[in-house]
């Protein structure tokens, strides 16, 4: 399982037929994306992609995502490989039970 630390993200929200992404990067370069594609819809197989990995998500995911990569330091990008039976996403390091934010 390949886990990248993302040091960057940038949100693409268009206008047309494309779903909204959220672009991961690591020491400047992309290193995948987040895509929100409509609820209720068919999930494709997360991939590779372009020299990156494509994780997908339903549309009502995106507030969970963007608060994750908003609020929490260190953020990771985790890919384990295409199918059902590889758990892919981002996630976080272990934060001590009653942290809190500051």
């Amino acid at each position: 399982m390949a886990v990248t630390k993302i040091d960057e993200y940038e949100v693409m929200y268009s206008a047309n037929s494309f779903p909204p992404r959220i672009w991961l990067k690591a020491a400047g370069k992309f290193i995948g994306q987040l895509i929100f594609l409509p609820n209720g819809s068919s999930l494709p197989p997360d991939a590779t992609s372009g020299g990156g990995v494509n994780v997908y998500y339903h549309l009502a995911h995106f507030q969970n995502a963007i608060d994750l990569l908003r609020n929490e330091k260190p953020m990771f990008l985790s890919f384990a490989g295409s199918g059902g039976l590889n758990e892919n996403g981002i996630k976080t390091t272990a934060e001590p039970v009653g942290e809190g934010e500051a």
